[in-house]
């Protein structure tokens, strides 16, 4: 196959709920929910524990993604909002982003169903290791800055905009692979690794890690493998990851609240030296050859010879930026318009202290200056994912 960039390993339709404050609100007094009770901890099982859940990560301002308990508990939720049904999984949001700028690539794909069919680029080969079509929707919750609930005893505000993902998706956990997937990608010279979070067992994680290890030795020799971190089911499996793939990975890419997951505890993304010590501490758990670090205001590369990516880290900003304001319906001249911008003062300060201070062994680039009332808050690390691959190839 000609396909020079290679997705994999899942997908999945959203439903993209329109943010509704008097819904939720109705529904926080049907409930009887008080304020003390909002946790982003808990357990979905009901639909009393997703308004909890959701309420709790907008008090924080935080993004995040849950497993619940019945995928059937997503559809009832969702029938009250108006919604947007969009696909899902960072391969083929990451698809999607990049052939806006003219990029193709090969799939792989776990679910398939008429709007998979329908939303997938055209042009994109692809292989499914479901046989049948099959839907288990993820339900996404975008809250806009400032977005408030005040009802009885609750009063809570965003300070920022942010996305929720909500879950039980049976391909997802089972995550079948489909090894005809070799075959697409003998010319590939970046492939993409996502999708491992939601396996809940160890003996499944490990049949998928040894499957994608057979499927690495069909690519180029000098291909750059990059695994993209996400919310996982079980934490602790992220270690048999990097102890079955580890030596494989090139790159190694996460969010700010994946990192915060790795170190339990906050950390201030505008403080050089916290992040800095961040990074130590995080490379400690995650023995691989590079680690990106894509925020909502800057993106980094840590390990040797990180500054080579210096210009995949701008594309990957300039990406998701570009998605953050104009959503799906971007053009290459909303890329381009992005692209020139002028990074916000202080992003534009945090990048010359991590630049000046670690020599070839950090990159950093900051995200461009915008003003957006109704952002896209979903999808942007797939996104930055879409940015960052298309510009490792020669």
């Amino acid at each position: 196959m000609s396909e020079k960039i290679a997705l994999g390993f899942c997908n999945n339709i959203d439903y993209e709920i329109v943010w509704n404050a008097e819904a939720l609100e109705d529904l926080v007094k049907r409930y009887k929910i008080r304020e003390e009770e909002l946790t982003v901890a808990g357990q979905v099982n009901n639909e009393r524990d997703l308004v909890v859940s959701i309420l709790g990560f907008m008090r924080d301002s935080a993004g995040g993604e849950r497993f619940v308990g019945d995928s059937a508990l997503i559809e009832r939720f969702a029938r009250r909002f108006e919604k947007k049904i969009t696909l899902g999984g960072t391969s083929v949001r990451a698809a999607i982003a990049m052939r806006a700028l003219g990029y193709s690539s090969a799939l792989h794909l776990i679910t398939q169903n008429d709007h998979v069919r329908r939303l997938i680029p055209s042009d994109s080969p692809y292989v499914c290791s479901n046989e049948r079509d099959s839907a288990y929707p993820h339900l996404i919750v975008q809250f806009p800055k400032g977005a408030r609930i005040r009802t009885g005893e609750i009063d809570i505000r965003a300070r920022q905009p942010n996305r929720l993902i909500y879950h039980c998706n049976a391909d997802r956990i089972a995550l079948k692979l489909n090894e005809d997937f070799a075959d697409l990608i003998t010319d590939a010279e970046a492939l993409l690794i996502s999708g491992f979070n939601a396996i809940q067992s160890e003996r499944v994680l490990a049949d998928r890690s040894r499957a994608v290890s057979r499927m690495i030795e069909a690519l180029p020799k000098n291909a750059t493998v990059f695994l993209e971190d996400g919310a996982y089911f079980d934490p602790s499996f992220r270690q048999l990851i990097f102890r079955l793939l580890g030596s494989k990975i090139d790159i190694f890419s996460l969010n700010e609240d994946e990192l915060r997951s790795y170190l339990k505890r906050p950390v201030d993304f505008q403080d050089a030296d916290e992040v800095r010590a961040a990074l130590t501490e995080w490379r400690r758990q995650a023995p691989v050859r590079t680690l990106v670090l894509h925020t909502r205001d800057w993106a980094l590369a840590y390990g040797e010879g990180a500054s080579q990516y210096a210009t995949a880290l701008k594309a990957g900003v300039t990406m998701a930026t570009t998605r953050f304001r104009h959503g799906d319906d971007f053009s290459v001249e909303d890329y381009h318009e992005i692209e020139g911008r002028p990074p916000l003062e202080r992003n534009a300060r945090f990048a010359r202290a991590m630049n000046t201070a670690a020599g070839d062994e950090i990159v950093c680039v900051p995200v461009a200056r915008v003003e957006q009332s109704n952002a896209t808050t979903i999808g942007l690390g797939d996104a930055f994912v879409g940015g960052f691959l298309p510009a490792l190839l020669p």
